[in-house]
């Protein structure tokens, strides 16, 4: 497919925000809806427990500042947040009232309040008194801005090493637009800046400086480093062309060159919140046809449930016990098709999720002009190793509490510790983390600094 650019004249194109903004009246009256209740649900329910019915007694009595400043302290991501949080299972589903009508719509009011902050320019936390020690931070996303934000305001000196050009990680580049323009995760990453953090983007640690430079230059690093690409499929024709990471696939949209897809059929292979992603993004890239195949059924659909009623709305199509065999390409070298089997569950031995099988003799083939991979993401093994951390399958070993990993100078957070059954990969989690391994970094440097006094 060619390449469009993306420019700010299509702002008012398919990638523009699905959400309105709440306006001031609108606001003031969710505001005084809330209970305020003592020992509130909706906090204990937010991984990083913004004092939800503080911000929105902020909002109801006009100090938006005062409630932007109360959810960003929380959670570093906050803004982002507002718009990419599942909301309807933590917060909202927890809210007291539920039961007697409707749950206040707490991830739009604070969505007004850091859309007001955003608009007024100013900076809503400072920087601590220094206190001599040095942190690196591998990864400018969500857990790394969070480490490195929280370790600015206890006073550390703060390096942050990002691989690309701009910092926020899958907030910037990874999740579309109209679920969360750009210029929200980059507000998030200049509050980080705007506390004395230096962030160095386009360097990569192992290229473009080493792991030893690092070890011998700061007294602690932080590894958050996010996921690396969609891996392959080991399946015959992933060399055509027509075949898209999905990342990419989305990374295109926000970054100035979108794919056309105008008039394409397309099939996005996975069901989790990034194939439905790059699902939707192939619709409103023009596709005559948007197909998603995944192996297993709609019941153990990794995607959340709104999203799934999202890609449904958008007219995308479901092929439920389907894996792809093989993608079929024309005379051009161009994908023409893919070649797919039925599946049936069984029982797992373990009594673990159903195991999907192939049902002899049901090959078929679907028409397509593009199939998109969205099958999750490979780890950083080539970093983890070099950092000499261990690790399972790429999921790095960390303390429960701490998030130190198996080199005491080491935390990670984020991706990097996702997976294995240890927590749920969403921004919000990862924003924690950050938190989470900043406060064990100043704990220990605060014992540090007594055993040498």
């Amino acid at each position: 497919m060619n390449h469009l650019p993306c420019s700010a004249s299509d702002a008012k194109g398919p990638f523009d925000e699905i959400e309105p903004g709440m306006r001031p009246g609108e606001a003031l009256e969710e505001s005084n809806r809330c209970l305020y209740c003592y020992d509130a649900p909706c906090i204990q329910a937010c991984p990083t427990a913004i004092p939800v019915p503080t911000f929105i007694k902020q909002i109801a009595t006009g100090h938006l500042k005062g409630a932007a400043r109360t959810i960003m302290l929380a959670n570093p991501a906050g803004a982002s947040c507002s718009r990419v949080c599942p909301t309807e299972e933590l917060c909202e589903g927890a809210c007291v009232l539920n039961d007697a009508s409707k749950p206040i719509l707490i991830g739009r009011l604070q969505r007004y309040a850091t859309d007001w902050a955003m608009k007024s320019g100013q900076s809503l936390l400072q920087a601590g008194a220094p206190n001599g020690r040095k942190v690196a931070v591998i990864g400018a996303g969500p857990a790394g801005l969070s480490a490195a934000r929280e370790l600015a305001r206890f006073g550390f000196e703060v390096t942050v090493y990002e691989a690309k050009e701009l910092g926020g990680g899958l907030n910037t580049y990874g999740i579309v637009s109209f679920r969360l323009p750009q210029e929200v995760s980059l507000w998030e990453v200049e509050q980080v800046r705007s506390l004395g953090v230096e962030l160095r983007t386009g360097v990569r640690v192992g290229r473009d400086v080493s792991v030893e430079e690092l070890l011998a230059s700061y007294d602690e690093i932080v590894l958050a480093a996010g996921m690396s690409t969609v891996p392959m499929l080991g399946i015959e024709g992933e060399g055509l062309a027509g075949v898209y990471d999905a990342i990419e696939l989305i990374e295109g949209t926000k970054t100035g060159m979108s794919e056309d897809l105008a008039g394409a059929r397309v099939i996005v292979i996975g069901a989790g919140n990034t194939a439905v992603d790059a699902a939707v993004t192939s619709q409103r890239l023009g596709a005559s046809q948007v197909r998603m195949v995944y192996r297993r059924t709609r019941q153990e659909m990794t995607a959340y449930a709104f999203e799934y009623e999202f890609a449904k709305a958008e007219g995308v199509e479901f092929r439920w016990l389907t894996a792809p065999k093989r993608i079929v390409g024309d005379a051009s070298g161009r994908v023409s098709g893919l070649e797919c089997v039925r599946m049936e569950l069984r029982p797992a031995e373990d009594g673990g999720r159903p195991v999907p099988v192939e049902i002899p003799g049901s090959s078929f083939v679907m028409e397509a002009d593009a199939v998109v991979k969205a099958i999750g993401q490979t780890r950083h093994l080539p970093l983890i190793e070099a950092l000499g951390l261990e690790h399972d399958r790429g999921v790095v070993r960390v303390d429960p509490v701490t998030l130190r990993t198996s080199n005491p100078r080491i935390y990670a957070a984020g991706d990097v510790i996702f997976g294995q059954g240890q927590g749920e990969a969403m921004v919000v989690s990862a924003a924690q983390q950050g938190k989470l391994a900043a406060e064990a970094i100043r704990r220990m440097s605060e014992g540090y600094g007594a055993e040498t006094a």
